[in-house]
């Protein structure tokens, strides 16, 4: 995928279409969060949309942030690549993460899967992501399961939209 300025600026259009950015917690989407950390069999898991700046948690298990900066994040290097899942199965070998301050410090990730959010118009807003303090892998149904889950994310985010459902803000 294509990360010209004309394309994030389409990329952030999409994401600021969806309105759900500083909206509450809700239940349907902690559901699939805790869904994704069950089957994958992880302590963290997150429904993250990435704006220009940050990256923003609708839904989370296992972190206490509710946000962090965009250059901290790791499904900012999944959205030049929106068709594929990120997987690091040891972020301690990996020369992308290895001095990662979330690597280097708490919480300690070792492992991450981020299946993509993509729109039905291809942009990339975030992903569904697991997440482990310890090296691992997914087996071919977990990573199944994940894309499944972040897809049914993405249809609910952009049913919403289209039906000009509003998500009150916390």
């Amino acid at each position: 995928m294509n990360s010209t300025p004309d394309h994030e600026k389409a990329r952030q259009h999409a994401l600021e279409r969806l309105q759900v950015l500083d909206t509450v917690e809700e239940q349907a989407y902690d559901d699939i969060t805790r869904l994704a950390a069950d089957v994958c069999g992880t302590p963290i898991a997150l429904i993250s949309l990435t704006d220009n700046h940050r990256q923003w948690f609708k839904s989370r298990m296992g972190l206490q942030a509710r946000e962090m900066p965009r250059e901290n994040s790791f499904c900012s290097h999944a959205i030049n690549a929106p068709h594929n899942m990120l997987i690091v199965p040891d972020t301690a070998t990996d020369e992308r993460f290895v001095n990662h301050p979330l690597v280097t410090g708490d919480p300690k990730i070792r492992f991450y899967a981020g299946a993509p959010l993509l729109t039905r118009d291809g942009h990339l807003l975030g992903a569904l992501c697991v997440v482990d303090t310890v090296p691992r892998e997914l087996n071919a149904r977990q990573l199944e399961e994940l894309q499944f889950m972040a897809h049914q994310v993405l249809v609910m985010l952009e049913s919403r939209a289209d039906s000009g459902q509003q998500i009150s803000e916390p």
